[in-house]
């Protein structure tokens, strides 16, 4: 165990830092295990699209969905139970659809839509279809301004991140994730102060690039997890030499790294102090301590809620919260 931390009050907060699929299933088992409101899950907007003229918000409405307990568990993603009937009219406006978009779905859409041409913030608008939905838990998208994730891959031009892995199947060798808007967007206020005021911080098991990479490059927020790194824990989505889901592992390769968990600590060792490893890559928990961060090895497959909830109670356990 890594020293020196001391106990806070059970009521402070944990902050999640979330990308998609990967993280709404930890943030699942999560709420299992301490009460949701406790739960601040801050959630990329880098992957955030236009479709028929509707601003959508992937990775946000998949963490909502999920907290409302509305998500379709098979896929990961969309809402249970969804029927297509929108989406096969407009195919025949605007040819064959390459994005899923159900027609509950659609709903949400269009009302972030609206609201934000009403001239409503991204994150009040996000609030407003958490409590619509009965999610207890406080969701914020990382900014209210635009940043776009974009993926360059050999022999193309940089596709938008939606275009790359779902129109494109994430093909090709990556070269080179361009944040753009990075260095103008701002990480919001709330966002700050969730992290410099939480009892311990999550890196959910997700893309470090493409989606908890936008998160981590706002300025600030490297900046006000370092000091506080002890209290910082992070979940590698790389397991026996793949990813579960996404293209972290094809990204890692492209860009010259090693697919492993020890290449996504490094990408960390300035801001966590406690690193969670599945048992299959218990061989790099050495590697990691000398990092100078806390290698925790353990069963990372979340199939189930209940194994997600068993996965959480590790990591606080080891951040001692």
């Amino acid at each position: 165990m890594v020293r020196g931390r001391s106990p806070l009050p059970p009521s402070r907060q944990i902050v999640t830092l979330a990308g998609g699929v990967g993280a709404a299933k930890f943030i699942r088992g999560l709420v299992r295990r301490i009460a949701p409101h406790r739960v601040t899950v801050v959630v990329n907007t880098g992957d955030d699209e236009t479709f028929y003229g509707l601003h959508v918000s992937p990775d946000l409405d998949t963490v909502t969905y999920t907290l409302a307990n509305l998500v379709n568990r098979r896929q990961g993603w969309g809402r249970v139970d969804e029927s297509f009937t929108t989406l096969g009219e407009l195919a025949r406006f605007y040819g064959k659809p390459w994005f899923a978009l159900g027609d509950r779905d659609f709903a949400t859409h269009l009302y972030r839509t609206d609201r934000l041409r009403m001239g409503a913030r991204l994150s009040e608008v996000t609030n407003e279809i958490a409590r619509a939905l009965g999610v207890k838990s406080q969701v914020l998208p990382m900014s209210d301004d635009p940043l776009r994730t974009f993926v360059k891959i050999r022999g193309s031009r940089a596709l938008p991140f939606q275009e790359y892995f779902v129109r494109g199947r994430a093909r090709g060798a990556v070269e080179r994730i361009e944040l753009r808007g990075a260095r103008r967007a701002r990480a919001l206020p709330a966002v700050l102060h969730a992290l410099r005021t939480a009892a311990a911080t999550i890196l959910a098991p997700s893309n470090p690039f493409v989606s908890l990479g936008p998160i981590l490059a706002l300025a600030g927020v490297r900046e006000t997890l370092a000091p506080s790194r002890r209290r910082v824990a992070a979940i590698s989505p790389i397991v026996g030499g793949r990813t579960i889901k996404g293209p972290a592992d094809r990204m890692l390769r492209g860009l010259g790294m090693a697919v492993s968990p020890l290449s996504v600590a490094r990408l960390y060792r300035d801001i966590v102090g406690v690193f969670v490893v599945d048992e299959i890559d218990r061989r790099y928990a050495g590697l990691i301590e000398k990092l100078e961060m806390e290698a925790v090895v353990t069963d990372t497959i979340m199939t189930t809620p209940s194994k997600a909830a068993r996965l959480a109670e590790v990591v606080l356990r080891a951040l001692e919260v």
